[in-house]
């Protein structure tokens, strides 16, 4: 088992003030969002190959790289 599926045991909780759920609603999903629930779930939908998921995670990498360099790139005016 990996060590980053036992990262995330915490409950996600949410107060109704004033009976307002919209309210609520809006700060669940918020935090739900944070917290990366929902692409958790997107993830666990379906079987992922350990193959696929190498090949995603060598992806999201080179993204994030990618992303990265465009930031610093920009902060120092070239």
């Amino acid at each position: 088992m990996v060590l980053a599926d036992l990262r995330r045991t915490t409950l996600v909780q949410v107060i109704v003030r004033d009976n307002n759920v919209d309210q609520a609603l809006k700060a669940l999903k918020k935090k739900m969002q944070r917290e990366g629930i929902f692409r958790e779930m997107k993830l666990r939908k379906s079987y992922e190959k350990p193959s696929e998921r190498k090949a995603r995670e060598k992806a999201e990498a080179v993204r994030r790289a990618r992303k990265l360099e465009r930031k610093r790139l920009e902060r120092e005016g070239f």
